[in-house]
């Protein structure tokens, strides 16, 4: 199994050139399941049949793993099969029929029009690092990129004149996002002023750099996030993703078209981007209930108690 795996892997890296948070996703949970195999004396995958599935999938269930974690978890066992059939080694995929755990679909968080400018203030421009902190919040908002496309950003992909920005997002998608005149501006200043200073003596195309003049990690700017959040006194665990959240909530409460919003956020389906609908018309209400005075539930029932209703 173990030279299947590799196979896999390779074909992931290779021809479906996967990200490496998903070939890492993919290892992590491939190895899971053979050990499940193992513990089960399954020493070879054409041995598997839909009950193995079913005991694995209980399995999960039994050592606590999320919905999410588990739909996942299958997902990559599914594609391993389907390897496998293109590859002849197998003729049928127990996995094909086996049904995932229904999803409990959450409405993402996101930061009110305030708490988003306070987020991006936050940092002070008086340093290289409070340049790029700042330009990096102000990006994020005015944006949407996800934290990897950020992270991954180089200098040639950026036109500050035209305010866009080339991104290879998911599946190396290419997509053009735009950005309003604080973040240009916000970028212009660091790459002007902050970036030479952090860039010092290294060579690198990287828009944003660490104090050794290295790219600036996804990890570093999901804690930058948070400290500044924490900092602002943002009463939420902010994220760099409910940003992304926040910058597409914001756009259609502003009006923004749909298919838009769906195209500046790289979604492949809309009904990824419909999310946010639901997150606009879940905080429309909200506003109803609290502004219309014969709507407000508080009212009402106190006028039940005084036996005027």
């Amino acid at each position: 199994m173990s030279e299947v795996f590799d196979k896999f892997i390779d074909y992931l890296t290779v021809e479906r050139n996967a990200s490496p948070y998903t070939i890492r996703n993919y290892k992590a949970d491939l190895l899971g399941f053979f050990a499940f195999l193992g513990n089960q004396n399954i020493d070879a995958l054409d041995d598997v049949n839909k009950n193995t599935l079913r005991d694995y999938l209980y399995h999960l269930m039994e050592q606590g793993f999320a919905r999410t974690s588990i739909a996942r978890k299958l997902s990559a066992v599914r594609s391993l099969y389907r390897y496998l059939q293109r590859e002849e080694m197998i003729s049928n995929s127990p996995a094909a029929t086996i049904s995932s755990p229904k999803l409990d679909r959450r409405l993402p968080e996101f930061l009110g029009q305030q708490e988003a400018v306070a987020l991006v203030e936050a940092p002070v421009p008086a340093t290289p690092t409070g340049l790029r902190d700042r330009s990096v919040l102000e990006l994020l908002y005015a944006s949407g990129l996800r934290v990897s496309e950020l992270a991954s950003l180089n200098i040639n992909q950026v036109d500050l004149e035209g305010r866009e920005i080339r991104v290879w997002g998911k599946g190396s998608k290419e997509r053009v996002v735009l950005m309003g005149e604080p973040a240009a501006k916000a970028l212009v200043n660091y790459i002007s002023q902050g970036r030479p200073q952090l860039l010092q003596s290294a060579r690198t195309q990287a828009v944003f750099l660490n104090q050794k003049g290295g790219r600036l990690t996804v990890r570093s700017i999901q804690s930058m996030v948070h400290e500044y959040a924490v900092n602002t006194g943002i009463d939420k665990r902010v994220h760099p993703h409910m940003v992304r959240h926040t910058f597409a909530t914001h756009l259609l409460n502003g009006g923004a078209d749909l298919r838009v919003v769906q195209e500046l956020l790289g979604h492949a389906s809309l009904s990824s981007t419909q999310i946010y609908t639901h997150v606009s018309k879940s905080q429309a209400k909200k506003v109803y209930l609290a502004a219309h005075p014969l709507a407000r539930e508080s009212n009402f029932e106190q006028d039940v108690k005084n036996g005027t209703k």
